[in-house]
């Protein structure tokens, strides 16, 4: 998620870069003003306080304005991320933002201020008034607002210099230096975001050597319950003993198994560029349970991609793998074998389905040799990571 402040003086351009903002990034606009006036049209309870408020001659207090913020964001969870418009205005709010973010376990990442001189904006502005009819473009009226953003916005751009994510564009330049500037910084922003890839398909389809093989070649850490599990079992530990047993009867090891074992290898994770999940999710409350996991870490899944083997073929390359050292737990029967794709069937594949609707799931034909299946995957992969920068 992309969450942007973007500042500058009246005139400065904000609403002719915003446009751009919205529209390559899917960022979601919030304007405190554009907010509480859509409140007060559809009389909602904080919007007739507001305008009740407003009506007495009033300023709508920070109480009102947090919560219509934070009931927007929610509503909007689905967007690339927000653009905030003159919100924070004072230091107050933009601690208010601050918990925000942190109870929405995101954050802000850039404040991008338009600076431009107080005589270079009231050129502009009175430039304006002669074609908009706008009453408040006069010299009075836009020397009282140079002066009051000027007093209260100062307190707020040194709240993120002070935090490191201040970042200043000449705003006299012409409109599109002014956008390459600012897409110079959303770039460098996005270089920072992880790139999370859930990689599916049914036992046998090569998702794990393909995984790890992607995860070398791009960078990124490889997540495998697999290998976890198994080094529990190898340690005979209590937890080894219960995953031992369920392999035995061909069952999948629980949650409550699994789950502390991603949260650590996350969290024990420090410096990588991304994740690659492999076995993880393979049912629906597993897939809540990652979105969870990556929204505490302030991440989301990037992309999804499952790898597709017809059913003989994966039969076929069980057993096979059945007679070898690589052996699996659930490889060593046709009855195993038939189980795992069955409970496959049963338990993942309504997650890959959960994921086509909300993210979109790549299909990567799993047919050929290991090196055809990975040119293939890798093109899949190296596009995702073209698509989040």
């Amino acid at each position: 998620m992309l969450n942007i402040a973007l500042f500058g003086p009246p005139g400065a351009g904000k609403g002719t870069q915003s446009e751009f903002l919205i529209k390559q990034h899917n960022l979601f606009y919030i304007s405190t003003g554009d907010l509480l006036r859509k409140e007060m049209v559809a009389k909602t309870k904080l919007g007739l306080e507001a305008r009740d408020i407003i009506a007495a001659g009033g300023l709508v207090s920070d109480e009102i304005i947090v919560q219509i913020i934070e009931k927007t964001i929610t509503d909007n969870a689905g967007s690339g991320g927000f653009l905030f418009d003159g919100f924070p205005r004072t230091y107050i709010q933009a601690y208010i933002l601050e918990g925000l973010m942190l109870k929405l376990h995101t954050s802000l990442n850039c404040l991008i201020s338009l600076t431009v001189p107080e005589e270079e904006s009231v050129r502009r502005l009175l430039h304006r008034g002669t074609t908009s009819g706008r009453s408040d473009d006069n010299e009075a009226v836009i020397c009282n607002r140079l002066r009051e953003y000027n007093q209260k916005t100062l307190p707020v751009l040194q709240f993120y210099r002070d935090k490191g994510i201040y970042v200043e564009v000449d705003g006299t330049a012409d409109i599109a230096a002014v956008h390459r500037q600012i897409t110079g910084i959303i770039q460098q922003e996005l270089s920072k975001k992880l790139f999370n890839v859930v990689l599916f398909g049914y036992p046998g389809s090569g998702r794990g050597s393909q995984g790890k093989a992607l995860a070398k070649k791009f960078g990124l850490e490889f997540v495998a319950t697999g290998p976890m599990l198994d080094a529990e079992v190898k340690l005979d530990t209590a937890t080894g003993r219960r995953i031992k047993e369920l392999y035995d009867n061909g069952q999948l090891a629980p949650d409550e198994l699994v789950v502390p074992l991603i949260e650590k290898k996350l969290a024990d994770s420090k410096g990588v560029k991304g994740y690659i999940f492999k076995g993880f999710p393979r049912t629906l409350v597993q897939s809540y349970i990652l979105d969870g996991l990556l929204k505490k870490h302030g991440s989301a899944i990037s992309q999804v991609v499952e790898i597709e083997v017809p059913t003989l073929e994966l039969i076929r390359r069980l057993n096979a793998r059945s007679h070898t050292d690589a052996c699996m737990p659930y490889d060593n029967s046709t009855e195993k074998i038939v189980k795992r794709l069955q409970e496959h069937e049963s338990k993942t594949v309504p997650v890959i389905a959960k994921y086509n609707q909300l993210h979109g799931v790549t299909k990567v034909d799993g047919m050929g040799s290991f090196e055809e299946v990975f040119a293939r995957t890798s093109v899949v992969i190296e596009n995702g990571f073209k698509n989040m920068r």
